[in-house]
């Protein structure tokens, strides 16, 4: 599928079911000082580099920012593609499972942090609201976790995914 954008990108969705049988999703918060989108969180990604796949690119830049091998990640499928609309960035999001326990390594150029947050919380924090990016005001779907707040394109990447799960 195509999505209106300058800029082909992709991001990992890494999923993985905890102990106790509950499922999470790893998100990265990218660095404050970053020139584009400092200091969001977002899923593991990037631009694609010339001669490789949408999914390569996904798996490259998961292994790049959070240390997770693509060997590690069992490729479930993907999501709608999602514009950005600042930044003119055609997302394509793809969703991996992966073992639980993995231990991360930060690509400390990028990212601050990783997160890994239950998709339960992720779906009872839901709300809609009015933001201003740039001077340009929009409503994007939000989900505020333990004072992370997620909303842009990777709120409607994670709005897709939440909807494409069942629930127990």
């Amino acid at each position: 599928m195509d999505v209106h954008g300058r800029t082909d990108s992709a991001v990992l969705a890494p999923l993985y079911v905890d102990a106790s049988g509950a499922l999470h999703a790893v998100f990265t918060r990218r660095r404050d000082d970053l020139k584009r989108h400092p200091g969001e969180i977002s899923f593991p990604g990037g631009r694609q580099d010339p001669g490789e796949t949408l999914v390569e690119t996904a798996l490259r830049e998961a292994h790049e920012e959070i240390g997770l091998p693509p060997g590690a990640v069992d490729l479930l499928g993907a999501l709608e593609p999602t514009p950005t609309f600042v930044t003119n960035y055609a997302i394509y999001p793809f969703v991996g499972l992966i073992e639980p326990g993995f231990e991360w390594i930060v690509g400390e150029a990028e990212v601050a942090e990783v997160l890994e947050l239950p998709i339960e919380a992720l779906r009872a924090a839901y709300g809609e609201r009015r933001l201003v990016r740039k001077g340009i005001p929009f409503r994007t779907p939000t989900y505020e976790v333990d004072g992370h707040l997620i909303w842009g394109a990777t709120g409607r990447i994670l709005q897709d995914l939440l909807g494409r799960l069942e629930t127990k």
